[in-house]
């Protein structure tokens, strides 16, 4: 709820000041953004809780990143103090010189590195990667397409997809696995979806092909081969996966670690397969081309569960088991408001 202290009107934020377990979260109040020139200010109706957030509030990095997200995530507190990577909502104000949105408007915006969408309000530059809501989703809905599209958008930029590609999504029950299949079935690909059994229902319907339950079966030990494999486990190096690469295709890894990213460069040369970590920078035209698609009913939301703001500690020991399918929701402003 928006209150005032003094003359300053103040939001309902989700603040972390140490780094540790879902219960260092607390909601303060915290004075409204003031939009700069060319900022939009957003009255947030709807974030998600995922494994980024867990990752920067726990500290929880892949092996020999600890240093590097220390630059990013602060050293011995919080730097960004607020989380959430994502948001949707309805533009409250603008600043001077921007042209693009209006008060009003409902869109979807990927705050990234930045954060912010743990709160009632948040700012983004009207140049970031922000663009109008699907008009056909709920802000619950909407939310669900920007971290998962984005990233997955990202990686395939890296690789020629179409119709007879192999695609293989290890992970495909996460955000960015399901989004990985929807888009990769977009372009045409055949998409075989590592995940549990308990799971294969989900990414059937999202378009995957052949589902192999990782509980049972061990897709590295295969002899079938891919022209693409998406890594959203951490558990697929390309030394365990490089022979289930057919020549010319590629590794993505969308979870690295540090001796992952080093011996990439190296693995795709004298392999002549492309291993890469790189996602790219998310853009407005990543989330308009994701907003077509669900409006045209081609991409579909995945929402495991929903929570309030006030029950933000829970979304957090939610997502820390890590058996989240798709996206953890988070409810702010009334986040299930449709157009």
């Amino acid at each position: 709820m928006t209150t005032t202290t003094g003359t300053r009107p103040t939001m309902t934020a989700a603040v972390y000041r140490h780094f540790g377990a879902p219960d260092v979260i607390r909601l303060e109040h915290l004075p409204i953004p003031t939009p700069g020139p060319g900022d939009v200010l957003i009255r947030v109706h709807a974030s998600t809780v995922g494994v980024a957030d867990h990752r920067a509030r726990s500290r929880d990095i892949p092996a020999g990143l600890g240093m590097l997200a220390a630059f990013g995530l602060g050293v011995f507190r919080p730097s960004r103090r607020i989380l959430g990577m994502d948001a949707a909502g309805v533009v409250e104000a603008v600043g001077a010189g921007v042209t693009a949105f209006a008060p009003g408007d409902r869109v979807i915006a990927m705050t990234g590195g930045a954060f912010g969408g743990h709160a009632e309000y948040v700012c983004i530059h009207q140049d970031g990667a922000i663009t109008r809501a699907p008009e056909t989703m709920s802000f619950e809905e909407a939310v669900t397409l920007v971290f998962g599209g984005v990233t997955a958008l990202g990686f395939f930029r890296n690789v020629t997809i179409g119709r007879g590609t192999t695609v293989l999504v290890n992970g495909a029950s996460g955000a960015v696995g399901t989004a990985a299949i929807q888009l990769a079935k977009e372009l045409g690909a055949d998409v075989t979806a590592v995940t549990s059994g308990g799971n294969a229902e989900l990414v059937t319907s999202l378009g995957a092909d052949r589902v192999i339950d990782y509980t049972k079966q061990d897709f590295t030990a295969s002899a079938d081969s891919y022209d693409v494999i998406v890594e959203c486990v951490g558990n697929a190096p390309f030394e365990k996966v490089g022979g289930a690469i057919r020549p010319g295709g590629a590794l993505l890894l969308v979870i690295a670690d540090l001796r992952g990213m080093l011996r990439s460069r190296r693995q795709s040369r004298t392999s002549q397969k492309l291993v890469t970590y790189n996602v790219g920078k998310p853009s407005a035209e990543d989330l308009a081309y994701l907003v077509s698609l669900a409006d045209s009913g081609r991409f579909r939301a995945v929402i495991d569960c929903s929570f309030d703001l006030a029950d933000v500690v829970a979304a957090h020991r939610y997502v820390d088991t890590g058996r989240k399918r798709g996206n953890v929701v988070l409810r702010i402003n009334d986040g299930a408001s449709r157009p």
